[in-house]
């Protein structure tokens, strides 16, 4: 069958376990509604089911695991004024979200390519995060002038130190060891060990993961480690700009040029964000960020503006932000967002 008539998410269950294959390849398996209102009939099905005793979820076609949420439809719903569609998706979305954190049984995600936003959601809150040597995680909102959504704004403040700041705002990208040690993942598995790995969890017993998991090599930025903690640690971005000019380093001039290329609203309403999400439940987490969705979607123009320079218009002028510094945004307007 073509991708267009079998279903976006496929589940079954295969001896004591539920498995669930994200079946978008060709977006990457980027998350749709129909995947999303799948994802949540899995969950309901399965969580009071005794003999399904985990969950593993893959991604189709060898590149990617899910490269996020399917923003382009988004932003034709902003574009149309359809406030419905884009609640609906956000809403449901978060829904599957605090129902993979709640589930109560383990959730394996086997992470094999590309892994971004609201892959990470579905993913993140389970346990445990199995990730492979190509696999490659991030958070890339700010580059399309959104924040980050699906309860990370719950995960990444209790990453250690202020590393949830940096990949929240530069939208770096963590390779499978990386993502180990900064904590989005828990096992680093060899991808050709991946099958026999998944073979043996359908027996229903998460401990198999002991003989499958290694060590894995050390993170790429443990060079940068101190100063990712002394520069994005600061409470605003023009402190945190501030610090990175101080350092003086090639990386450190790397991060300001990434930061000065972001959308500057964005960049300022995701530090606040993660900055009350340390504070807040996971519940209340999702509660600000579908709050949130409504102001920066429908109300500042951004959004819009970023998912077309990076995703619709590839190779265009990139996007031009309102405003367009760090220095000129108005932080009463970034508290109104919310």
């Amino acid at each position: 069958m073509s991708e267009t008539t079998e279903p976006t998410l496929l589940a079954h269950r295969e001896g004591a376990a539920g498995t669930l294959l994200m079946n978008r390849p060709k977006t990457l398996n980027a998350l749709d509604l129909e995947m999303i209102r799948a994802f949540q009939a899995a969950i309901d099905d399965w969580k009071g089911d005794a003999a399904v005793r985990l969950v593993i979820l893959e991604g189709a076609g060898g590149r990617a695991f899910c490269a996020g949420g399917d923003v382009r439809r988004i932003r034709e719903f902003a574009i149309a004024g359809d406030t419905r569609g884009v609640e609906a998706f956000f809403a449901e979305e978060y829904a599957v979200n605090r129902g993979i954190a709640t589930f109560g049984k383990p959730w394996v995600s086997l992470i094999d390519g590309v892994c971004m936003g609201g892959g990470i959601g579905v993913s993140a809150h389970g346990k445990p995060v199995v990730v492979t040597e190509h696999a490659l995680l991030a958070m890339p909102e700010t580059a399309i002038a959104l924040f980050p959504d699906v309860g990370t704004s719950f995960i990444l403040p209790r990453l250690p130190g202020a590393i949830g700041n940096w990949l929240a705002l530069t939208g770096a990208r963590l390779k499978g060891a990386d993502a180990v040690h900064a904590g989005l993942a828990s096992h680093f598995v060899s991808r050709t060990r991946l099958p026999a790995l998944r073979e043996a969890l359908l027996g229903g017993d998460v401990g198999v993961l002991n003989t499958f998991t290694e060590t894995p090599p050390p993170a790429s930025f443990a060079a940068h480690r101190v100063a990712i903690d002394r520069c994005f640690g600061q409470p605003s971005l023009p402190a945190i700009l501030a610090a990175l000019a101080a350092e003086g380093s090639d990386w450190a001039g790397e991060q300001i040029a990434i930061l000065r290329r972001m959308s500057p609203t964005s960049l300022c309403v995701s530090l606040e964000l993660l900055q009350r999400g340390r504070v807040l439940s996971l519940d209340e987490c999702l509660a600000a960020e579908l709050a949130l969705t409504r102001g920066v979607i429908h109300r500042h123009p951004d959004f819009r503006e970023g998912v077309r320079a990076v995703l619709v218009d590839k190779g265009t002028p990139p996007a031009r932000w309102t405003p367009e510094s760090i220095e000129a945004v108005d932080m009463r307007a970034v508290q109104g967002l919310f």
